[in-house]
């Protein structure tokens, strides 16, 4: 009989979500299966100790699949880790509404598709762990990263209401906020370019010059990994988790401890927005 845990990470082929997945794979306690969308079902090959499926978060379809095959194999699922996303940079007025569904399609919805297919599994058990990916982005509003901050204070607010729903049937529900993490998405982060004569060119550069060196200098996402396995060894985890750079973690945490006008001074100063 395999008594090891079955974790579900989304998101596995990259960044974050693949280190939280190979972390987790080197584990004996643990079977980890990962998604990405050009995996398939069944696995053909496995990435290390990880077992690969095709799921695209996007889809309701796709989602139904890959979670019945490990169903199918296992059983159960007792952790699930929503770390499928994107980034898109660019200011908000020259951000069309249709990018920024997209945005939202995959780092909100998808987070709800997947937590809508495994929560009953989880509630069936009565145990569980859901450990949704977001961002100190999703605590501060980043500038000209407007509809990703967006998503990820969607995707907390999401996580506050689904964490007391949740705890009556044994489910834990918790948020890992990065910052600045050295990964491939700040290669992948598409960029909606100003048009030369944009008045927000200037500010656009500087901006996203400053995040793109932060993050090539960033933490590991080994360091994600590590506070995912507390999280998921604790009986009683606390809502969120920062992970990253102490002064990231510092500018976060003052909010709601010191005037609104201060951090926002704070962020116009760093990113050079003024």
């Amino acid at each position: 009989m395999d008594d090891r845990r079955v974790v579900l990470v989304t998101g596995a082929s990259s960044g974050i979500g693949k280190a939280c997945a190979d972390y987790l794979s080197k584990n004996k306690n643990f079977r980890v299966f990962g998604t990405s969308r050009k995996a398939s079902i069944p696995p053909v090959e496995s990435d290390g100790d990880v077992e690969m499926l095709k799921m695209d978060v996007n889809s309701d379809e796709s989602v139904e699949k890959a979670v019945d095959y490990i169903l199918k194999e296992t059983g159960r699922i007792d952790v699930l880790v929503n770390a499928a996303g994107f980034g898109i940079a660019g200011a908000v007025e020259e951000t069309s509404v249709e990018k920024a569904k997209e945005q939202f399609e995959t780092n909100f919805f998808g987070v709800h598709r997947v937590c809508r297919r495994v929560l009953p599994v989880m509630r069936k058990q009565k145990s569980g762990y859901v450990v949704n990916i977001s961002s100190i982005g999703g605590v501060l509003g980043l500038p000209f990263q407007g509809f990703y901050s967006a998503s990820k204070f969607a995707l907390e607010g999401l996580t506050e209401a689904l964490r007391i729903e949740a705890r009556p049937f044994g489910v834990h529900v918790v948020l890992i906020e990065p910052g600045d993490t050295k990964t491939s998405f700040t290669d992948k982060r598409e960029k909606i370019v100003a048009d030369r004569n944009s008045p927000y060119k200037k500010y656009f550069e500087k901006t996203i010059g400053i995040v793109e060196k932060d993050e090539r200098n960033g933490a590991s996402p080994e360091s994600v990994a590590k506070v995912l396995e507390h999280i998921i060894n604790s009986s009683s985890p606390k809502i969120r988790y920062r992970v990253g750079p102490f002064a990231q973690k510092l500018v976060a945490s003052l909010k709601g401890k010191v005037p609104d006008r201060s951090v926002e001074w704070i962020l116009r100063k760093y990113y050079k927005v003024y």
